[in-house]
């Protein structure tokens, strides 16, 4: 949590298909089950996936980088190792913040 402003940090997940590796209906349907229990537990900010590379991103809010290093690793994709990861922490750039104080 940024202790500046009391709000969570959020992070990319990029998700990568692995060499030799296909995903099923199932394990699709497995992640997107996922998806919506992170939706529920107001964690996940966005998600999708790639139309010109095999992967796709998910921005999530998270605690701390600890807490987003568990919540990719228990995805299924990452379970099963059809997909690997890596992650990114994200500063926000926006109006509110005044783009980072160079607005």
């Amino acid at each position: 949590m940024n202790n500046r402003t009391g709000l969570y940090t959020r992070f990319v997940i990029l998700l990568t298909l692995n060499p030799g590796k296909e995903l099923t209906e199932k394990l699709i349907k497995e992640h997107v089950h996922y998806l919506k229990k992170l939706e529920s537990e107001n964690k996940l900010e966005l998600c999708g996936p790639f139309s010109d590379y095999k992967g796709g991103m998910i921005i999530i809010k998270a605690k701390s980088y600890e807490e987003a290093k568990e919540i990719a690793e228990l995805d299924p994709f990452v379970i099963s190792r059809v997909e690997s990861y890596e992650i990114r922490t994200w500063e926000l750039s926006c109006k509110e913040n005044n783009h980072m104080g160079m607005g």
